[in-house]
């Protein structure tokens, strides 16, 4: 029959108010899911942001340590050790401290400092504002990021800062390295940071390894782990999704973002199904005519689906505008939102879906009419 898609449209257009309700709806668990997602992936990105742009295969940290910003410190002469496996290229120190900075206005704050090596400028900033990451050789050098001006105030080359009773100078200004942590970060040389906290002398927080050309990554990292059975050894993107995973599960972050999504899919669930519902019991007479001429319950199933597809495509694109315009906001206070197409095609397959699941219990109703009712009244 080629009555179905007029019929629905027509049944939901007959009530503009209640499809409004329905749009609503749909758009509030589109735009939801998707801030939501988007904002907890920049979270992410923000934990591994620094292993990701540090050149390295693999990461040598303390033995149980399962995330980047609050590992222990082990012996620096390990290096060494490291040095001597097999198809090791190099092996570079690296350290991720916490140390107190003075303000000007009175005060002190917490701050991650993290120690490279400028010679090489692995494991430094990857996009300069300004200065050059080799400017922290010079004596007490630091580069401060961007992100971190709301907390220590805004900062230039040239400035200097007190931290830990030392004097140090803002030498580059960089961008991209935000915390999930909201700690202000400063990047420095490594022998600068571990004067910066006294807690670090002759110990180091990271090995950077980097394999011989033409190297399997995962047997250099067994070669590894035998030899350097004190401490643990992770390949870069392994580290990164421990990171995240300690971020995720450890702190409630993930739990609080999946229950707001989870909230968001019931909500819209919820409109949409007492809207077709309504729809439904409205038009049970029509339903009883199409079946007392013949019409297969496919036709009828047709009809209903056909209403809720329309009503979450057209609630979906209503939320992707809106979201184009929070995503926006959010973006301007400074808070990085990653929204990849994978995620606006979940996205488009869960509002489906949702619509879909929510018009069984219409469809269950319709199929239920006695075709009989149409001839009595």
């Amino acid at each position: 029959m080629t009555y179905p898609v007029p019929m629905a449209r027509r049944n939901l257009f007959h009530e503009r108010v209640r499809l409004a309700i329905t749009l609503v709806g749909i758009a509030f668990s589109v735009v939801l899911i998707l801030v939501q997602m988007g904002v907890y992936l920049g979270m992410m990105n923000n934990t591994s942001s620094i292993i990701d742009h540090t050149e390295a295969d693999l990461w040598v940290t303390a033995r149980n340590n399962s995330n980047f910003d609050f590992s222990l410190p082990f012996p620096e002469h390990r290096e060494n050790t490291a040095k001597g496996v097999e198809d090791v290229l190099w092996v570079k120190k690296f350290i991720l401290v916490w140390s107190l900075m003075k303000l000007d206005g009175g005060g002190s704050e917490n701050v991650e400092i993290v120690g490279f090596d400028p010679e090489t400028g692995i494991g430094g900033p990857w996009e300069m504002v300004a200065g050059d990451p080799r400017d922290v050789k010079y004596p007490k050098g630091v580069i401060v990021d961007e992100s971190s001006f709301a907390k220590l105030g805004v900062a230039k080359v040239g400035d200097d800062r007190e931290i830990y009773g030392s004097r140090v100078r803002v030498v580059g200004i960089c961008r991209g390295a935000k915390r999930i942590t909201t700690a202000p970060i400063l990047f420095t040389s490594y022998k600068t940071a571990q004067e910066l906290n006294p807690w670090m002398a002759g110990k180091t927080v990271f090995l950077l390894v980097k394999t011989a050309p033409g190297a399997d990554v995962a047997e250099v990292q067994q070669r590894l782990r035998a030899v350097m059975n004190l401490e643990d050894v992770y390949t870069q993107a392994d580290f990164a999704w421990a990171t995240k995973k300690y971020w995720t599960l450890s702190t409630g972050i993930g739990l609080g973002f999946g229950f707001t999504i989870l909230m968001a899919i019931f909500v819209g669930a919820v409109i949409v199904s007492q809207t077709i519902y309504s729809a439904t019991i409205e038009h049970l007479r029509e339903f009883g005519t199409l079946k007392a001429l013949g019409a297969e319950n496919r036709t009828v199933y047709g009809i209903i689906l056909q209403q809720a597809l329309l009503s979450g495509l057209m609630g979906y694109a209503i939320g992707l505008a809106i979201n184009l315009v929070i995503s926006d906001l959010y973006r301007r206070t400074g808070q990085l939102v990653v929204q990849p197409w994978q995620l606006f095609a979940a996205d488009l397959v869960v509002t489906l879906a949702t619509c879909v699941a929510a018009s069984l219990i219409s469809v269950r109703r319709a199929m239920q009419v006695d075709p009989m009712e149409v001839f009595r009244a």
